[in-house]
């Protein structure tokens, strides 16, 4: 046999082991074929006000069948800090699941006070309503989640009505009657529920006094922005998770909020974490965080079609 034969031969048996010994582990595979089956589109403006774009991130698997459920993710930050780029991690247990995420901006503190996160908010659900053929979102397992800050807004976003005048900023997108999504799902995590709570008294906090800043009348417009303002029948599915220990976000939001949705007779679960704060919490109560809101939503049939 000729030498340079030989030499062929063995220079691919070596490559061949180097190939065998180098065989990716399972989730670093996954990790590398996530930008063939999920799609971005990052930095949408979904609205302008006081001269500011207002942008949102759409995250989609690229070639789902059917209409995928669509998670709307608001970040915290007190409504004063933080941004939409700090949270886009979080979103990978949704679109492992085969959903749709759209991570939304909203105007801080500094950029306008309240209430323009909420109205913000209320446009950016509407853009979803709007957009759901062009993005192949299921309006029928829409799902509006957020942290802290992030989880009075989705519950804000997702309770309160028309008829309370917040939506108006979005009349740019239509009647407002035709263009807003009804939520399915609230995935609360440690948000406020009472805004005025936070203004003065024994849990007063900087940061919602720095939100709503020296407006008049910012008692009432705080009680216009809470939550537990619009408990009523009929209310969107909620799964609260929050700390008994969080010195953010007192624990006593999220017991008023679900014995307040109970009485109404609205589907709710409240998931307490033992000694937990503000987040933060341990990667082992993190998984059971998920695994509760997972069987959260699909008790209430929110899966993907290929699951």
């Amino acid at each position: 046999m000729p030498i340079s034969r030989l030499i062929g031969i063995a220079g691919c048996v070596v490559a061949c082991s180097l190939l065998s010994s180098a065989q990716l582990p399972e989730s670093v595979r996954s990790a590398v074929l996530v930008n063939h089956s999920y799609e971005v589109t990052s930095n949408i403006v979904y609205k302008v006000a006081n001269n500011y774009d207002v942008k949102l991130d759409v995250y989609r698997p690229r070639e789902a069948k059917s209409p995928t459920p669509v998670v709307m993710m608001i970040h915290g930050g007190g409504w004063v800090s933080s941004n939409k780029d700090d949270y886009v991690l979080t979103a990978g247990p949704y679109l492992a699941m085969g959903f749709a995420v759209v991570n939304v901006e909203y105007r801080l503190g500094k950029v306008s006070l309240a209430p323009a996160a909420v109205e913000d908010c209320l446009c950016a659900l509407r853009w979803i309503g709007i957009h759901a053929k062009q993005y192949n979102f299921d309006l029928e397992k829409l799902i509006v989640t957020g942290p802290s800050a992030g989880g009075h807004l989705a519950l804000a976003t997702s309770m309160i009505p028309l008829s309370a005048g917040f939506a108006n900023e979005c009349a740019h997108m239509g009647d407002p009657k035709d263009t807003a999504p009804r939520v399915a799902a609230v995935i609360n995590l440690f948000g406020i529920t009472d805004v005025a709570d936070l203004l003065q008294g024994p849990n007063q906090r900087a940061y919602a006094v720095t939100w709503l800043g020296s407006l008049p009348g910012r008692e009432e417009l705080a009680r216009q922005l809470s939550p537990l303002t619009y408990v009523r029948a009929g209310g969107p599915p909620v799964l609260t998770i929050h700390g008994d220990a969080d010195p953010t976000v007192p624990y006593s939001h999220a017991v008023r909020l679900h014995e307040a949705l109970t009485k109404a007779g609205v589907r709710n679960q409240l998931l307490t974490i033992p000694g937990g704060g503000h987040g933060g919490f341990t990667a082992e109560q993190d998984i059971s965080i998920f695994e509760a809101t997972r069987s959260f939503l699909e008790s209430l049939g929110i899966r993907a079609v290929s699951q």
